[in-house]
């Protein structure tokens, strides 16, 4: 059975949208998403520095476009369950149907702007940390007034707070911990310090008619299937201040008898937990159209079930 995720903010890096611009009808449906969302999607896929696209109302976009446009490359699949990371979320709604792709552009653009407003008032981040007891890591974390905004799995999670925080995070591992990782973003997201960003979001939200997935959609939530449309936009909104579980939504694809995983573009970060978390399951990442040929062959030999 074939899962389709999509990753979440910091997967970006400068340039990376460039050679997928050279597919054919790749530059006018992203001039077209541009246009629908007032941004130069296109400009900052392309030309701009990574201090550019780490801002968050630029990155979130920039990643839902990325992701459907890659998605679209590579034809008519039909996975058996689709999901995302963060951002990667609405990648996967308008991917299962429940959002146009405009809308869950439109969507993420406030989003983004609204989460980047929020992380103004406040100077926060977030680090991954690698290895270790997930136990003994979130109580630590909690100590140092950290939250364990995404639990990822494989060995990773990722605290979040003010960059006091953070600072102290470096100086006192948890026990069993190899690394401490500063992620390129600009804020403490899934944490209580993005609640401002969710009222916002809320009223967007309501002006959208989102349509039951037409594929198993898991979400960030609790790692559970949602089969209504309405319930998805509004687990979009709220996961703005709550921690992502990967963790659970793998758990959930194995459970569900994933065999093959394709993470869309800009791929790389969803395949390396899930060959560390589920062992078996075969994996392709798509960072460039060259990668397209090896995912069609993979999504050959594993069709939805």
């Amino acid at each position: 059975m074939l899962v389709l995720v999509a990753p979440g903010q910091g997967a970006q890096t400068p340039g990376f949208l460039t050679p997928w611009l050279e597919l054919p009808g790749a530059a006018d449906r992203i001039a077209a998403w541009s246009d629908a969302i007032g941004l130069d999607l296109a400009h900052y896929g392309t030309k701009a520095d990574a201090d550019e696209i780490r801002d968050t109302a630029v990155a979130q976009p920039l990643l839902v476009a990325a992701g459907l446009l890659s998605a679209a490359a590579l034809g008519d699949v039909s996975p058996g369950v689709v999901a995302g990371h963060s951002v990667g979320e609405f990648t996967a709604a308008a991917l299962a149907g429940v959002l146009d792709e405009a809308s869950a552009l439109r969507l993420v653009r406030t989003r983004g702007l609204a989460m980047a407003e929020a992380a103004g008032i406040t100077p926060t981040g977030m680090s991954a940390l690698l290895g270790g007891d997930p136990e003994v890591t979130v109580a630590h974390l909690e100590k140092l007034g950290l939250t364990p905004a995404n639990v990822n799995g494989a060995g990773q999670i990722v605290a979040a707070g003010t960059l006091e925080q953070l600072a102290a995070l470096e100086a006192d591992k948890p026990e069993g911990v190899r690394r401490v990782v500063a992620l390129k973003v600009a804020g403490a997201f899934h944490t209580h310090h993005m609640a401002p960003a969710v009222a916002k979001l809320e009223e967007a939200a309501r002006a959208l008619s989102p349509a039951a997935p037409a594929v198993r959609y898991v979400s960030n939530k609790d790692g559970q299937v949602v089969s209504d449309g309405a319930e998805v936009v509004a687990r979009l909104v709220g996961q703005v201040a709550n921690p992502v579980r990967w963790d659970l939504c793998m758990e959930t694809f194995q459970a569900l008898g994933a065999t093959a995983l394709v993470e869309v573009c800009p791929g790389g970060t969803l395949t390396g937990i899930a060959k560390r978390a589920l062992p078996g399951v075969a994996t392709v990442a798509l960072k460039t159209p060259d990668d397209l040929d090896a995912a069609r062959t993979l999504i050959a030999e594993h069709p939805a079930v």
